[in-house]
């Protein structure tokens, strides 16, 4: 089969190579893929030095081998793998990470959901009740932030959004976040939570426009600056809240969280903003322009 694999090139980060066939283990279906997603963990571990990961982490594709007590042959089917690999013809998936495509709604679609949608999904399951409160993103211009502030909104939320006038955010706004440039125009101790995921001074900044008891939820460092929160500033006057880094792994079962995501994105609930279609030979080229802040929403690549 091909598969996209590791070049170690800067500039070129993955190239087609022949793979020997997979052969599924017990509990594992063998799927024929035909999309799949980038998201930016795929250009991270690519760009590692003497990395040997794969790219792929979000897909869709059809069961060719199903496994015991798993989606029938010929099943359509969404799937993370968080270890990558999911980028070549075909692929072993264990069966419970196996959520069927929904009728009628677009195999390329499904195939954005995934990592962002369930990184999403659970942060505000972290953020708690989130009817008429307040929240603060950071870093929300990507795919995660799509899904953040659409499923906020619904939920009741009023979410802020703190982008460069430079990034695309406006189809952010046209979702229903109020977008600032500047952090520091915000009024301090306004908002019950704060998403941070850039880190460096814009992250730290973020943290003292939190209410009195508020949570300030971590989840990245994509300004590759670390915070440096001053907490004599920060509780000052006697000031209570929460820090928290959140991981999305482990909080609950992708297949569950998959699943809801996919009933959201048939019923027209939650919209994909797709910046890049195209065939699975140009997925380095869209991985440079992804790292540049080029990209606006989502890149698919098929494979032909």
């Amino acid at each position: 089969m091909r598969a996209l694999v590791p070049t170690g090139k800067t500039g070129r980060l993955t190239e087609l190579a022949e793979l020997p066939d997979p052969i599924p283990a017990a509990g594992q279906a063998l799927v024929r893929v035909r999309h799949f997603s980038l998201n930016r963990p795929d250009y991270l571990y690519l760009a590692t030095p003497g990395t040997d990961f794969r790219p792929g982490i979000d897909a869709v594709g059809t069961v060719e081998i199903p496994a015991d007590g798993g989606p029938a042959r010929g099943t359509p089917v969404v799937f993370h793998l968080p270890s990558g690999g999911a980028a070549a013809e075909l692929v072993a998936v264990p069966a419970d990470s196996l959520a069927p495509l929904p009728a009628g709604l677009s195999p390329e679609i499904a195939a954005c959901l995934p990592l962002a949608g369930m990184v999403a999904l659970r942060l505000l399951k972290a953020a708690g009740p989130l009817s008429g409160r307040r929240l603060l993103a950071t870093g929300a211009t990507g795919g995660v932030g799509q899904f953040l502030v659409q499923l906020a909104i619904a939920a009741g939320a009023q979410i802020t959004v703190v982008a460069r006038e430079d990034d695309a955010w406006r189809h952010l706004a046209q979702a229903g976040a109020t977008v600032v440039h500047d952090v520091h125009a915000l009024p301090a101790a306004t908002f019950d939570v704060v998403l941070e995921s850039v880190g460096g001074t814009l992250g730290s900044a973020a943290a003292t426009r939190l209410r009195q008891g508020g949570l300030f939820l971590w989840y990245g460092q994509a300004g590759g600056q670390p915070l440096t929160l001053d907490f004599f500033q920060l509780l000052g006057g006697g000031m209570e809240l929460t820090l928290r880094h959140f991981v999305y792994l482990g909080h609950s079962d992708d297949r569950d969280d998959l699943a809801t995501l996919l009933d959201l994105a048939a019923a027209g609930t939650l919209q994909v903003e797709i910046g890049h279609r195209g065939p699975w030979q140009e997925t380095s080229d869209v991985l440079e322009s992804m790292a540049a802040g080029r990209l606006r929403g989502k890149a698919v690549l098929t494979i032909t």
